[in-house]
């Protein structure tokens, strides 16, 4: 019997990922505050409405900045899983440095929920050479930063080998399980507009072309495997602007006519284990 899962997930940044990327001018940081102030209960309710749960990656700065925001996520039962205390790329990081950071993350989250989290995903999904295996000894259950697969969870990888010139040698299997994730399935380099003296992002497309692309994925899904899973990373203060939110739910209900099955990521996880005779 097929079965097509979907994953509706949400970076809960607020003010986090423009701090550790030097926006901290009165503009940006309320962009951030719309994160919490207002679009995340206009998730909720969307969700709420359709009985459909979620993950939502935290970071520690919004548990504790924002912990309001964050106990009305658990109330209606959805996944909170880690997304670093700062949101600074592990990859910037040492190792101490990362470690700790994850420790404390994991408390702020252990605090709010009664337990630490089985998800991780890495800001910028950016991993350092340490992160699996810092994963790993902390008891993770899965990852969602790589983008070696699309509908097919896969085991991560320790000690690839490769240098310019070089064949690429891949290193070992590891218990963690990688829930991929796509660049084109994220909100924010389709929507968000960002202007520096150094950068710019344009963003600003249409939300309904968007989700018509999302769309087609699932059923591209669909059409390709019996059974997979299909990740959708979405950041509050991006996708709930009011005609974004129009468009998602849309997409929500053509998804809901195709029968997707909704989850969250660590039962997805869970059952990805279980159906490719993962251990």
């Amino acid at each position: 019997m097929s079965r097509h899962i979907v994953c509706l997930t949400f970076d809960f940044d607020t003010q986090s990922g423009f701090i550790s990327r030097g926006m901290t001018t009165p503009t940006p940081m309320s962009r951030g505050e719309f994160g919490h102030r207002v679009a995340s209960d206009r998730i909720i309710k969307t969700l709420k409405d359709r009985e459909i749960l979620s993950t939502w990656f935290v970071p520690g700065f919004t548990i504790e900045s924002h912990t309001a925001s964050c106990e009305a996520i658990i109330r209606e039962g959805n996944e909170i899983a880690h997304h670093s205390w700062a949101h600074i790329p592990p990859a910037n990081q040492t190792r101490e440095e990362e470690e700790e950071d994850l420790i404390r993350a994991n408390e702020a989250i252990d605090k709010l929920t009664g337990y630490k989290a089985r998800g991780y995903r890495s800001p910028s999904w950016d991993l350092s050479e340490n992160t699996i295996d810092l994963l790993i000894s902390h008891n993770f259950l899965y990852d969602s930063s790589l983008m070696g697969s699309d509908y097919i969870p896969y085991q991560t990888r320790v000690g690839d080998k490769f240098s310019l010139g070089e064949v690429y040698e891949y290193g070992e299997e590891t218990k963690l399980l990688e829930i991929p994730i796509s660049w084109s399935l994220d909100d924010h380099p389709h929507f968000e507009f960002f202007r520096t003296p150094e950068f710019l992002m344009p963003g600003l497309n249409s939300a309904r072309t968007v989700m018509d692309s999302w769309y087609d994925e699932f059923i591209y899904m669909k059409k390709s495997v019996d059974w997979g899973i299909l990740t959708y990373t979405m950041h509050p203060y991006v996708i709930g602007r009011g005609f974004r939110m129009l468009a998602l739910e849309a997409l929500i209900d053509r998804l809901i006519k195709e029968d997707a099955v909704f989850m969250t990521m660590e039962s997805a996880a869970t059952e990805a284990i279980s159906h490719l005779g993962l251990t």
